[in-house]
């Protein structure tokens, strides 16, 4: 992990001017993506020249690398904070308490930007090895927040599938959590909390691990299967790599095409990609629907739809566009266009939820908040392999959605 660490500090002020590059550089990442961002842009947001900036970092993804280690130890320091409470619902309490002060502090002005994980895997190598060592080693601190007597029986892959869903909901937070005044974290963290632990149905509530209804097919029939292949491995590389680093020369040679034949096929770039965004969105609307026309409970509904859209995660159709994409579109109208649809399509989900309110199934909660725990859920299960290397199609409702409805600790003895 030595491989990308800037020049050790010499002074106060060194110390001072490699913050605020740091600080510059979340800030640009998490908008324009590690791909999209330079260090021409990075330097003038801080009054710096580009020479600057090379002075500490050498390379901008070394800058990247930096700052995903830097956030990664305020992670770590978190969970360590959360690891001193004595049950595991308080130290998940306390861990999400932990992440809505820091982005409390954030949206104040307090703290400094944090990066956000959604482009890890743009870093090339030697860096993006280094940062999966050191968020492999922050993964097992979070995963040790579950260590209890209740879970000792717990198998290595649903203690990795929690922790994995516990997580993926903490890296969803930001792109929610800014509709509340700062003030009110600590309030959304709670509730967010008591969904996270205790699930979402009432009492009654029974969790439909496998239904026919299941295998229905959420994308439409197509006459141009070279087209959805491009859609595909599109939507792939944007998941991994963000919108600069789909390249068409890097989608083309994921199919073993030539640029001639990408061309032959799309007129550009950005057609594919708002294609890409259209084929995510349509898919949950047909989750949404199919879920709908069962006329089941709300929690019935929400929860056929949730098995779906996990399901086309991990199949061959898949994965989903993640949702936290939008932010790398290039264009301010594009990201204004899919945010609105993205919102919609959460509250169509929070609307089944209070469906269930109303028909007793799903127990008293906040609905708009509980949709947006499920669709992190969602936007999360397409990474649920690189924990659980063996999740099929069907494991991964057992192992990762079950807990998302019934409650990390919901169902302790079922998961054993």
């Amino acid at each position: 992990m030595t491989a990308v660490t800037a020049r050790e500090p010499q002074t106060a002020r060194f110390q001072e001017k490699r913050d605020a590059i740091l600080n510059a550089a979340a800030a640009q990442f998490n908008a324009q993506g590690v791909k999209g961002a330079t260090l021409a842009g990075i330097a003038a947001s801080v009054g710096l020249v580009t020479n600057s900036v090379t002075y500490y970092y050498r390379k901008k993804e070394d800058l990247a690398t930096a700052c995903f280690l830097r956030a990664i130890v305020l992670f770590d320091g978190i969970a360590e904070a959360a690891a001193r409470e004595a049950t595991v619902e308080a130290r998940v309490r306390a861990f999400l308490a932990g992440h809505a002060a820091l982005l409390a502090a954030v949206a104040l002005g307090e703290h400094p930007p944090v990066v956000a994980f959604s482009d890890v895997r743009a870093l090339p190598s030697p860096q993006l090895e280094t940062v999966h060592i050191a968020y492999t080693g922050m993964f097992r601190r979070v995963r040790g927040l579950f260590k209890d007597e209740a879970t000792a029986l717990w198998p290595r892959e649903v203690r990795n599938a929690r922790t994995h869903l516990l997580l993926s909901l903490v890296h969803w937070l930001p792109a929610w959590f800014g509709r509340y005044e700062a003030a009110q974290y600590p309030r959304m963290a709670a509730r967010v909390a008591d969904i996270v632990l205790h699930g979402l149905g009432a009492p009654a509530a029974r969790w439909e691990a496998v239904a026919l209804s299941d295998e229905a097919v959420l994308h439409g029939p197509t006459d141009n299967a070279a087209m959805d292949a491009f859609l595909r491995a599109a939507t792939a590389l944007l998941n991994e790599q963000g919108y600069r680093g789909a390249s068409v020369d890097k989608i083309s040679a994921r199919l073993h095409v030539t640029k001639g034949s990408f061309y032959h096929h799309n007129d550009n770039k950005l057609d594919l990609i708002s294609a890409c965004f259209e084929r995510t969105f349509e898919v949950i609307r047909r989750a949404f629907e199919l879920a709908e026309d069962t006329g089941g409970s709300g929690w019935q509904r929400a929860g056929l739809a949730a098995r779906m859209l996990v399901r086309f995660q991990r199949s061959a159709e898949g994965p989903l566009l993640r949702l936290s994409s939008t932010s790398a579109l290039p264009e301010a109208a594009d990201r204004a266009r899919v945010h609105t649809t993205l919102q919609q399509r959460i509250e169509r989900l929070a609307a089944m939820l209070v469906d269930g309110l109303v028909d007793g199934s799903v127990r008293p909660l906040d609905a708009a908040l509980a949709a947006q725990l499920l669709v992190g859920a969602i936007n999360g299960a397409a990474e649920l392999h690189r924990w659980v290397p063996d999740a099929s199609e069907a494991s991964v409702v057992e192992f990762y959605l079950r807990p998302a409805f019934m409650g990390l600790l919901g169902e302790a003895s079922a998961a054993a």
